[in-house]
């Protein structure tokens, strides 16, 4: 059993933790899918960002009618373009015709480029982190012409607890999310939570975990659909989180935790939860031997895109590709425009109408332009940490 308090210790005051990473650091360790040039551009201007993160946003050349928009966000250590370039994002933009908003961590906020998952000024509705993300979407939304009911949200690691904090407090916004090697919403209050959850992944009832995501707005449904993919060889954030998220998602949906359908897809598991009505709301990918990271397929097929790299493992399957079919937003971008014509008006939950976010006013006039990412890639903290641990002896291997 690791000894988190001890380890923890070490990083209790900002200060003291800043230190702490400084002092661990190596060369070498790049935390994005290599240095190539990003497609990436910057907005600078998109509400008050009380989350102080940067946004940066993809339009294809050709853009769909009534576009879907996904929302990646990266894991600790890397960076917008970063991740992009290694997840492959914005290839399936070009090729399916949606646009991104990818928001970035700054190290002036966490210094090891972490989304603030685990803290409850960044894990609440309408403040911090979040409500800078949702000004992000609105900003994506107004200038791009997104529909309202195709607005999804995914995420590595950090950015997959974060992808639970948004799907948990802002339900309305997204028809669904894809969480990858991450954790369930409200899992951690403060860093020595987060790392006991990471390493231990504590178990709550799936009544508790349902509680968390209904007590996290006013929504009462519908709720966003959900993918889960998590390697069973994950030391970073141990694999029974997966199966906390299931407890927490399959509760939320009123579903049994035992999926209606298990298949293999790519030669990998596949579980699938359908609801009543035959549509499949929440489906899990389980990797074999795959450590922490986004697993991918790399190549020039349909179902492959992307660039290995730190957190990036090319397993064979690509969890973008499969994420963006499970969205719906994988086909042919003339499919894409026929099957849109026969939805009805958007629903309340998905209001057509710019939503009041408490006080928070949204620039939608402000045109402020675009620039590249110059930054280098930041240095891998997942390594640095484990590292640490392990020479302590607070793990093994």
């Amino acid at each position: 059993m690791i000894n988190l308090r001890h380890a923890l210790s070490l990083g209790r005051s900002q200060d003291g933790w800043r230190k702490f990473l400084r002092s661990l650091g190596r060369p070498g360790h790049v935390g994005s899918a290599g240095n190539g040039s990003t497609r990436l551009r910057e907005i600078f201007a998109f509400g008050s960002n009380p989350g102080n993160l940067r946004m940066f946003a993809y339009r294809p050349p050709t853009l769909a009618d009534n576009p879907p928009l996904v929302v990646v966000l990266h894991g600790c250590t890397q960076t917008a373009a970063g991740y992009d370039l290694g997840a492959g994002w914005s290839t399936l933009a070009d090729r399916y015709g949606f646009a991104l908003v990818l928001p970035e961590q700054q190290r002036s906020n966490n210094p090891s480029g972490c989304f603030n998952w685990f803290h409850p000024m960044h894990s609440r509705r309408n403040q911090g982190e979040p409500l800078s993300i949702r000004q992000m979407i609105e900003k994506c939304v107004v200038d791009f012409g997104i529909d309202r009911r195709q607005v999804f949200v995914t995420g590595l690691s950090a950015g997959g607890a974060m992808t639970s904090v948004m799907l948990a407090c802002y339900p309305e916004v997204f028809a669904g999310g894809a969480i990858v090697a991450g954790l369930p919403y409200g899992a951690a209050t403060n860093v020595q939570q987060a790392f006991e959850s990471m390493f231990q992944s504590p178990s709550r009832s799936a009544r508790e975990w349902g509680d968390l995501v209904r007590k996290a707005s006013s929504h009462r449904g519908p709720w966003p659909r959900v993918s889960v993919w998590h390697g069973n060889a994950d030391k970073t954030v141990i694999p029974s989180n997966a199966l906390e998220i299931l407890k927490q998602w399959t509760e939320v949906h009123g579903l049994p935790l035992s999926p209606s359908v298990t298949a293999q897809v790519d030669g990998f598991p596949r579980q699938v939860w359908i609801n009543e009505v035959g549509d499949e709301i929440i489906e899990a990918y389980t990797i074999p031997n795959m450590a922490h990271g986004t697993p991918l397929a790399i190549g020039e097929a349909e179902g492959a895109c992307g660039a290995p790299g730190p957190f990036l493992l090319p397993v064979g399957i690509s969890s973008s590709y499969h994420i963006a079919k499970f969205f719906g937003i994988a086909v042919p971008r003339a499919s894409v425009a026929r099957s849109m014509a026969k939805l009805s008006p958007a629903p309340d939950h998905f209001a057509a109408t710019e939503p009041v976010l408490e006080g928070e006013v949204l620039d939608k006039d402000d045109k402020t332009g675009w620039e590249e990412d110059p930054r280098p890639p930041l240095p891998d903290i997942g390594a640095v940490i484990n590292e640490a641990l392990r020479a302590a002896g607070l793990i093994k291997g």
